[in-house]
């Protein structure tokens, strides 16, 4: 699996960890931006763009896919290889 994977997430996030834990099962190497260790503007930034204010939120090959429950029904549609391919 060649896609380009990140992971917006904080420190103490439950979905944040659920995500990664898909994502590591599937054995998908993805980027984490924990937006706790980074300048408020960043976590702005994403806001503005996506217009989302929870996260995680998860990109693949700069495509805004959503969340874990986003992910999750991907994985479920059985979709989520598709797009990781």
């Amino acid at each position: 699996m060649t896609a380009e994977v990140k992971v917006y997430s904080t420190t103490f996030c439950p979905y944040c960890v659920r995500a990664k834990s898909l994502l590591e099962r599937k054995g998908v190497t993805f980027s984490e931006i924990n937006l706790d260790q980074e300048a408020p503007e960043v976590k702005l930034e994403l806001m503005q763009k996506t217009k989302h204010r929870t996260v995680p939120q998860i990109f693949i090959n700069n495509e805004f896919i959503g969340g874990f429950d986003q992910l999750y029904a991907l994985e479920k549609a059985g979709k989520l290889d598709e797009l990781l391919a």
